[in-house]
């Protein structure tokens, strides 16, 4: 039985300060067009594929013959950020504690190729992430449990050894559905109520706060890492 444990962790407004990116991004996509998206909207379906976002925004109604410009319009806006983009604090201090603690650092996220490359910079912690399960990886992305289970299987750790700290409903719903411990950040501007309510088993402001109590909480040495549930902060 392995002794590994895994610390999954997405990455757009968990580790890195991007979701209000997205939002305006996909606003513009979506207004060049020619759809009113309220962001409210948008910012609740952030965390989604490209593709699954279009889908729960426009609806079956839509033609989807222009998904593919919307898409693209959305990852050339975003693309004009990339040399930007921010850390949250803490962020690589948070993925080197717990390395140095013997856990498995793997990324989930719906990001891909040139947008994950430029996320992984703005961390600024490679030297501890064994790898990443990116929309490039998986046949669905969250709130599918894949991108979760195949950052798992790059750690080489079953559900019950393994952690996923997100933002999002999404992301929440995708470690349920995995078996994997949900824990929850508030950084990228979810409510707490939503975050609770699709089953995070912790909630933390931001990466400083969830480093603040790596003693306290679902990191905290034990001999499984999901076997002891944690409330809510």
């Amino acid at each position: 039985m392995t002794t590994k444990r895994a610390a999954i962790f997405d990455v757009d407004g968990t580790l890195v300060d991007s979701n209000h990116l997205h939002v305006v991004t996909w606003w513009e996509a979506f207004r060049q067009a020619g759809h009113h998206v309220p962001m409210r909207e948008i910012h609740r379906a952030v965390g989604l594929s490209g593709g699954d976002l279009i889908d729960h925004l426009l609806g079956d109604d839509r033609d989807p013959d222009t998904d593919e410009q919307l898409t693209a319009a959305h990852h050339a806006l975003y693309a004009t950020y990339f040399e930007r983009l921010s850390s949250l604090d803490s962020s690589a201090d948070l993925l080197r504690a717990l390395a140095a603690r013997g856990w498995e650092i793997v990324l989930a996220t719906s990001a891909g190729g040139a947008e994950l490359a430029a996320l992984r910079s703005a961390i600024d912690a490679d030297d501890v992430i064994l790898g990443s399960a990116s929309a490039d990886d998986v046949a669905d992305g969250k709130p599918a449990p894949d991108p979760v289970a195949q950052a798992r299987e790059l750690a080489g750790v079953p559900s019950e050894r393994a952690v996923f700290v997100g933002d999002t409903v999404w992301d929440m719903k995708a470690a349920v559905r995995d078996g994997v411990v949900p824990v929850a950040v508030l950084s990228g501007g979810i409510p707490r109520a939503d975050l609770e309510a699709a089953c995070a088993r912790a909630l933390y402001r931001d990466p400083a706060d969830l480093l603040r109590n790596l003693d306290a909480d679902v990191f905290a040495d034990r001999e499984s890492a999901g076997e002891t549930p944690v409330p809510s902060r």
